[in-house]
């Protein structure tokens, strides 16, 4: 079979905080074959975007190739110059961002974007061009194919926009195509269908592709062949069911090692109950939108939730997206004040509106956000972004603060010279590693944890979990976890509750996940959750069957 892409010796350099040359990609060589897809696997950090975006000729802002080949259809895109890699972009090699939101333009309609690449090449009229997305939003499986082009980005659901994204991708007819985490965001139903859609498009399309991804269970679904990657080095190579049951390498071990939860086991539950919970909810109404006549908002997310957290324990909050997960963690926080219920802080009644607050309540209460790019102000250094809440709750200034914001990244896993730098040098993990730091600064008690390991690798994500039971024992804190990663709510969590529509199906412990569901939604989302086998998804039912 013809090799589709040939790359050889790529070595790529960045620039060090202190101006100095850093080789990052270390002279990797591998191939991909016409209609092979490869998956690039790896930690944060071990080169797996920047080498997928040597694809397209393309390095981040501060790196530059300077050494090797990089071949698509035997034309070498290093050697090429840069008027010929733009012709190549979208029509022989595409891009799937892993953050289809940042992909597209929040004031147009969603079918002039996604036929934006055929009119900048002169590849269709506008009309064949419609013609042929409406076809692709079938293809994907996406809801009303004929209408769905009109509408603007924020009017769909994160996994729909992630499939907008493939289409917008797939218009031009590439040869390549290159996912970037495009599920990682996603909860694990939506996972499901978007997996099954990129997989049915791609081999319908005979096209050849890159799939980078930290999760070895989604690579298991739609890949032909792995790359394992680490420090800009090939660790080891070869077919899917060769590495998932024969890993030669240590560290590819390791990934698959980091795959399986470690159960939580925290304080007794019988010291638990004899005291009154940290945080509590009472019967909270939320949503969106003007208020009916009934007083109830246009848009209910939220309805008559109640739950209780207690002092030194976790709760795990689970559900598809739009189930209200993240707007009750908004209302707990007070960014989204409920119409009606209460949230009570060690059985003190906090005002419904965060502003209103004091001082010390907003201290005592910390939300650390699911999207770190939105989370973060990208003019601002990491040191003053986790520096600011220290000056704000405790007045530290000058070289105290410089010292506690060193201490902070230490906990955090992050190196001190990092402080140094803006969020958009950062990868995905590390951003969301000091989004977590600048919460710790305030001195919490309560931590709102919104699907804060999403974008983070296996190794490093199951770091992240050890470092939160470390600093729970230190600290005494108490997190409440949002998340559709259902290994991270067993390796943390006590209790879970599960919401549909707004609304609790059901609560147990997480010990009692895998077994224990009653609820048929229950016993769906924990049946959708990735195997580490190769024919799982094929054989897990449409949602709409196993509902």
């Amino acid at each position: 079979m013809q090799n589709l892409v040939e790359i050889r010796d790529l070595k790529v350099q960045a620039r060090s905080d202190a101006g100095r040359r850093i080789e990052i990609i270390k002279g990797v060589s591998f191939d991909i074959a016409e209609g092979e897809i490869v998956a690039l696997i790896g930690e944060s950090g071990s080169g797996k975007t920047t080498i997928a975006l040597t694809l397209m000729g393309h390095t981040r802002p501060g790196c530059t190739i300077t050494g090797g080949s990089v071949r698509l259809a035997g034309r070498d895109l290093v050697a090429m110059p840069e008027a010929g890699r733009q012709a190549l972009r979208g029509t022989e090699v595409a891009y799937v961002p892993q953050s289809a939101a940042a992909a597209f333009n929040p004031s147009q309609r969603l079918m002039d974007q996604v036929i934006e690449v055929a009119q900048i090449h002169k590849l269709m009229t506008p009309d064949a061009a419609r013609a042929k997305a409406v076809e692709l939003f079938r293809a994907l499986a996406l809801p009303d194919p004929e209408t769905i082009g009109q509408r603007y980005p924020h009017q769909v659901s994160g996994g729909q926009l992630q499939r907008l994204s493939a289409a917008m991708a797939l218009i031009g007819g590439p040869r390549l195509m290159i996912f970037d985490e495009p599920t990682t965001a996603l909860d694990v139903t939506t996972q499901i269908e978007v997996l099954r859609a990129f997989k049915s498009v791609m081999k319908q399309g005979g096209m050849g592709g890159v799939y980078v991804s930290h999760d070895l269970a989604v690579v298991a679904q739609i890949a032909d062949r792995i790359v394992v990657l680490k420090g800009g080095e090939v660790q080891e190579e070869g077919p899917v069911e060769q590495i998932l049951h024969h890993a030669a390498h240590p560290y590819t071990r390791e990934l698959l090692a980091a795959f399986e939860p470690v159960p939580y086991a925290s304080a007794s539950r019988s010291q638990a109950e004899t005291k009154r919970p940290i945080l509590e909810v009472r019967n909270l109404v939320a949503g969106y939108g003007p208020l009916a006549r009934d007083g109830r908002p246009h848009k209910l997310a939220l309805n008559n939730v109640s739950c209780r957290l207690e002092r030194g324990q976790n709760l795990g909050v689970i559900g598809e997206s739009g189930s209200g997960k993240s707007t009750l963690a908004r209302a707990i926080a007070g960014l989204l004040p409920p119409v009606s219920g209460k949230v009570l802080l060690d059985a003190h009644m906090l005002e419904p509106e965060a502003r209103a607050r004091d001082k010390d309540e907003l201290r005592r209460l910390q939300i650390v956000f699911q999207l770190a790019d939105t989370a973060l102000n990208p003019q601002r250094p990491v040191g003053d972004i986790i520096g600011r809440p220290l000056t704000f709750y405790h007045g530290q200034k000058g070289a105290a603060r410089a010292a506690r914001t060193d201490e902070l990244l230490d906990m955090v896993r992050l190196p001190r010279a990092m402080k140094h730098r803006l969020p958009g040098e950062l990868s995905g993990g590390q951003k969301q590693r000091v989004n977590l730091a600048r919460a710790l600064a305030a001195g919490p008690e309560v931590i709102l944890c919104d699907e804060i390991t999403s974008a983070l690798d296996t190794v490093v994500a199951a770091a992240v979990i050890e470092l939160l039971k470390e600093l729970q024992r230190e600290l005494h804190l108490s997190y409440v976890f949002i998340s559709h990663d259902l290994s991270t709510v067993q390796a943390i969590c006590d209790d879970v509750m599960v919401m549909l529509n707004g609304e609790v199906v059901e609560r147990l412990p997480a010990d009692r996940l895998q077994g224990g569901a009653q609820h048929p939604y229950s016993q769906l989302l924990f049946s959708s959750v990735p195997k580490l086998d190769t024919g799982w998804l094929d054989s897990v039912p449409p949602r709409a069957a196993a509902l």
